[in-house]
């Protein structure tokens, strides 16, 4: 995304945008995405799991923790990629950014 967005962050440099502004844009749209996610998949993981462990002799409650720590895991992951890219291309030089076709 950040290698699409090139021009977009040229400009947003050049208008006074920080690096700061630049890195938290691009996080709060993955921050998103993974929390839209998030909630299609619980209910349908919590299904599959629960049917899937009614089979078997021994039965085990399935704990929210599995998912949270998922989710957590998932936010550190992403973010940090999202970080590491983003800040990147916001510390390029934003005048090349807007001349590259």
């Amino acid at each position: 995304m950040a290698v699409q967005r090139v021009k977009e962050i040229g400009v947003r440099k050049v208008l006074g945008a920080s690096v700061k502004n630049i890195v938290m844009l691009f996080l709060k749209d993955f921050i998103l995405l993974i929390l839209i996610a998030f909630i299609i998949a619980v209910p349908i993981a919590w299904y599959a799991m629960y049917s899937w462990l009614q089979e078997f002799a021994y039965q085990i409650t399935i704990s929210p923790l599995y998912f949270i720590v998922g989710l957590l895991s998932t936010f550190f992951v992403a973010g940090t990629t999202v970080f590491i890219r983003s800040f990147i291309a916001a510390t390029n030089n934003p005048i090349k950014a807007i001349k590259e076709d």
